[in-house]
């Protein structure tokens, strides 16, 4: 089995931040979709959210980070 793109010492945790600058900014994000989306998120654990809520907070924060990514491709900011 193949292991694209990790170094076999680093092990295989997903929840890492590939650049930790970016970590609270992440942390924002997640807090102020699910605002949008009328989520009650609260700081701290969140285990006891139904995982298809948890689903629509990490589905919109990568539609919007890909958004995000499009327009510095583009040179376009907002």
């Amino acid at each position: 089995m193949y292991n694209f793109g990790q170094n076999q010492s680093q092990g295989s945790s997903s929840s890492r931040a590939m650049v930790p600058e970016a970590k609270q900014a992440l942390y924002n994000m997640k807090f102020e979709i699910a605002n949008e989306l009328g989520i009650n998120l609260k700081q701290g654990y969140n285990g006891d959210l139904p995982s298809r809520q948890a689903g629509y907070i990490g589905g919109y924060m990568v539609k919007r980070m890909i958004e995000q990514a499009e327009r510095a491709m583009s040179g376009k900011q907002q």
